[in-house]
Formats: C-alpha cells, structure tokens, sequence
C-alpha cells in the first residue's frame, strides 16, 4: 500500500454535542431562551477526523459507542463526512456520552458539561487487532493513558520491523489537567500539550511551558502548545522555537473544537511533508475560521 492510500487514524472519544447558543450566560436558576439549539457528533478525535475529512484525508476513528438513537445520529453523521468506522467498538449495557454545551455568541465562549458514566474506552487489546499497516499515522487524545502506552508500545514494536517509509508517525494529545495523562510525554514523534496543563504547571506563556516540557520527550520529538488568540508555538530536537500567531476571524462566534481543528490541521499538513512553521500556521488559520462559524460546515471557504 502506497503511504499517500494510507489513513490517519484518531482514537479516543466521540459524544453528542447537544448545543445551546445564547447571547449571554445564563444566571443559575433562571429561564431564558436560545438562539438556537443544534445536535452535533463532538468528542476531540471525532472533532479531529471531521477536520481531516473536510481537508481530503483518508481518516479513520476508532472509539467506543453505545446503541441506541444516538449512536444512530453519530454514525450517520460519520458516514456523511465519509470518515471510515470500522474500528468503532459497541458496548451494549452503557449509556452514550454527551454533552450539554452552552455557546455564548457575545463572547465565543463555550461551557461544558460532560457525561460519560460507564462507556469503556478503547484498550490495548482491542488495538492489537488492527491491521497497522493501513495507517501512516495514529494520534491519540489523552484518555486511559496506561492503556494507550501499551497501544503506542505495539506501534513502536510495528516500526522497528519497517523501512523508514512505512513507519506510523505517532502523536498525543495532553489537554486536561489529569496526573495519569502525563505519562504520554515521552511517547509522541509529535506531542500537543494544551493551554490548561501549562498553566496548571504554572507556565505563563507558550515558549516557556515548550522549554519546561521539552525534558518529558522523546528524543527527537516535536512539542507543540496553542495558546488560544495568541497563537501556537512548537518546538523540535533543534531547540528552535517556532511561532504562528493566531488568525482570529472578525467576530468570534464558536470556539467549541477549536483545538481538534488546530490539531488536526497541524497533523495534515506535517503527514504531507510539511514543515513545523507551514503545520503552525496552517492549524492557526483552520483554527481561526472555525471559530468564527458555528459546527465545521464552510470551513474552507
């Protein structure tokens, strides 16, 4: 299989988006009415695929789903973006993820609140089914980390077998603030670490949580933090910083899956053979034209 037919496979979450638009937050214990209200396929590395689909992709998810409606809702939606979901794994005693999402259009701001109760997140045995050599690159967002080093262990053991052309560049997704997430570090070719978990390690900036970082990975490694309307920056072996300021559009109208367009663009763009500044920039840009329209429909125009 030539690597240009191969996919880029994205596991972790997908949930239904349930999102309310208001034009300002709600005060607890009151009534008021949206702008309007749409259902939507979230999750990161759902939201992730969406965006390589849109730019041409061949993509994958692997994930885990419930029956029911919803999943009915998710995976025509899935289908719709042509996104291939062959890995998708159903668990038939659990409920479906979702999210209750309030968008506030004066600010672009978005307000989670997240229901997970007893979906099992994919492991290291389930992967090991997989045929890797259909893949070029798999990323993964930050969830059962212990179970995902072992995923990322099998891969490295698929590359050491391989010439330098078919090897599976692999990435990770550090974004929330949890302890056991932070043993991915050192596991990434390509890692993105969020805002959040640099502030939470007390970084006041992009360049600094980089320098700070940069120890926890791997050599030879690319580390990579947005830094929401200033931009993202990355930094690889050489040491060399680099930096793409942020492309906000006029008005701010959806910052929700703002990252997964970042990381998704960035992912793209380095699976083609480009540069770490045409990467950044390219995320910025996607980045910031989702932002400015509601869902991911239009933007490329």
């Amino acid at each position: 299989m030539e690597q240009t037919d191969k996919k880029i496979l994205c596991i972790g979450l997908v949930c239904l988006d349930i999102i309310n638009v208001v034009d300002k937050y709600p005060e607890e214990d009151t009534d008021s009415r949206c702008l309007s209200q749409r259902w939507q396929r979230g999750g990161n590395a759902s939201n992730s695929c969406t965006i390589l689909a849109l730019l041409g992709a061949p993509c994958a998810f692997m994930g885990s789903v419930a029956p029911g409606p919803v999943a009915d809702f998710i995976l025509n939606d899935f289908k719709m973006c042509e996104i291939d979901i062959s890995l998708l794994l159903e668990h038939a005693e659990c409920s479906f993820p979702a999210s209750v999402v309030i968008s506030n259009e004066t600010t672009g701001s978005r307000t989670i609140l997240h229901m997970n109760r007893n979906l099992p997140d994919v492991t290291a045995e389930d992967f090991s089914k997989l045929d890797l050599s259909q893949y070029k690159w798999i990323h993964w967002e930050g969830r059962n980390a212990e179970e995902q080093v072992k995923m990322i262990e099998q891969v490295r053991e698929y590359n050491s077998k391989q010439d330098k052309n078919n090897q599976i560049t692999i990435s990770v997704e550090i974004e929330k603030t949890r302890e056991p997430l932070y043993q991915l570090f050192p596991h990434g070719d390509v890692v993105f670490v969020s805002k959040d978990v640099a502030v939470h390690f007390g970084f006041q900036s992009a360049v600094s949580a980089l320098k700070g970082f940069y120890s926890r990975v791997r050599k030879g490694a690319v580390l990579i933090c947005a830094w929401a309307e200033k931009g993202a920056d990355a930094m690889g072996p050489d040491g060399v910083v680099v930096h793409s300021d942020a492309f906000p559009p006029e008005k701010v109208v959806d910052t929700l899956g703002a990252g997964d367009t970042f990381n998704a663009s960035v992912i793209y763009t380095l699976s083609r053979g480009g540069s770490l500044q045409e990467a950044l920039t390219f995320g910025c840009q996607i980045a910031g034209k989702k932002c400015g329209i509601h869902g991911y429909d239009g933007i490329l125009q």
